[in-house]
């Protein structure tokens, strides 16, 4: 079957193209930025706080250098439209798989023997994860299945089912490979996005609630076998390590466990707690968090501009993904609209899962803050996913739907694809 015009519905005669100057959505632009400078401050004052100016100054040249990369990367992806993203989805999959299967043989030693987790390369200083490429590779893939089903079937239960399963088929490489780099972070990032992607894809909730339900149930129930003892030596024959049962000890009693993970969270805890309301000042750190830079940048934040300043930074990213949403409804394209979704999910959940274990009240995972913590793969692999929803705007055409249609995610009526 041949792609066809994906994104046109209901050209309406009379109306034409949409102004240069209103293709491109500075508003999202301008939220990034902040939060790269918000970023850029606070990776400058960890690591001055655990090393000297100098290095300091360098940690943020290379993250400088990493958002100029990353912003022609944006202008390069912007330029894809619909049809063009459709195309390479399965050619960007497939080399995310051959590069989550390359790391499993060529992955840092070093790194994996300070993290437990199989996940880096190393080309001379630089390090790279290969399961951020894979992240916006995964939602392109994700949207074209569920774009491709929902134009060939109809809604009911039966249909429903095999979508989930197709979704699923897709989903199960990432997620092995993913667990055999130790990585459980990551994976329920791809958990995320699926689950986003799930609930806007017209499935329906006499499925959906009982799925949330056992998820639930699961979840519980490995909780509850990951502080016994006989309950972790089961799970151990699951896959488990040692170390993610110490991450679920050191969230549950972080001041009475002694080992490195239940000390980060409690230092970043009084780190946050000793800002109050308005903060320490740019620069006054007083206290120590390991990896202050990186996954426990929210305290830096915390500490240094107080209730305040976290405040503000949360709201950045609900005015992010604000935008993002606002964006999606007005293209109308259900293409699209799984893209943004999993492009949303992606980044509410490094938000709400990094804010929360910076707080004690999640586990400690190593994800880190979108657009804010240091890091090269991570920060592309986001600022490429912010490129593909910008590429709706950029591609906008007022002609395009007519006002009274709405759009109803079913995927009825859609010529995305013809036979």
């Amino acid at each position: 079957m041949d792609v066809k015009g994906c994104g046109h519905l209901n050209r309406q005669e009379g109306k034409n193209e949409a102004p240069q100057q209103d293709r491109i959505d500075y508003g999202i632009l301008l939220t990034i930025m902040l939060l790269g400078l918000i970023g850029m401050g606070a990776i400058y004052m960890a690591t001055k706080n655990d090393g000297s100016q100098a290095a300091a100054v360098k940690a943020v040249v290379m993250q400088v250098v990493w958002y100029v990369i990353g912003g022609i990367g944006v202008i390069f992806i912007m330029r894809f439209d619909a049809e063009q993203l459709w195309r390479i989805a399965p050619i960007l999959y497939g080399l995310g798989i051959f590069l989550l299967v390359a790391v499993l043989i060529f992955y840092d030693r070093g790194t994996a023997a300070s993290t437990g987790a199989k996940s880096w390369f190393k080309l001379g200083p630089i390090t790279f994860q290969p399961s951020e490429v894979m992240k916006p590779a995964y939602i392109l893939m994700l949207s074209r299945v569920v774009t491709l089903h929902n134009s060939q079937f109809t809604h009911n239960f039966h249909n429903d089912w095999v979508l989930i399963g197709k979704m699923g088929l897709w989903t199960l490489p990432v997620a092995v490979l993913l667990i055999a780099q130790h990585d459980l972070g990551t994976t329920l990032v791809f958990l995320a996005i699926f689950s986003g992607v799930v609930l806007v894809s017209g499935v329906t909730w006499r499925i959906i609630a009982p799925i949330g339900g056992g998820a639930i149930a699961i979840g519980g129930s490995a909780l509850y076998l990951a502080v016994t003892d006989w309950g972790q030596k089961l799970l151990e024959h699951f896959g488990f390590q040692a170390y993610q049962f110490a991450r679920i000890q050191s969230w549950l009693n972080p001041s009475g466990a002694t080992d490195g993970n239940s000390y980060q969270i409690w230092q970043a805890m009084k780190a946050i707690g000793s800002g109050r309301m308005t903060g320490t000042g740019f620069g006054n750190l007083n206290v120590v968090v390991p990896v202050q830079e990186s996954d426990m940048i929210f305290s830096v934040i915390g500490e240094t501009f107080g209730f305040i300043g976290a405040g503000i930074l949360i709201l950045l990213y609900f005015l992010l993904i604000y935008q993002m949403i606002r964006v999606t409804f007005d293209t109308k394209n259900e293409f699209y609209a799984y893209i943004s979704t999993g492009v949303i999910m992606m980044i509410l959940f490094h938000v709400l899962e990094n804010v929360g274990m910076n707080i004690g009240v999640l586990p400690l995972t190593g994800i880190p803050l979108p657009f804010v913590s240091q890091g090269g793969s991570f920060l592309l692999a986001n600022l490429f996913s912010v490129g593909m929803v910008l590429s709706m705007r950029y591609h906008h055409q007022s002609y395009m739907f007519s006002q009274t249609e709405e759009f109803s995610g079913s995927g009825q009526g859609s010529d995305l694809v013809e036979r």
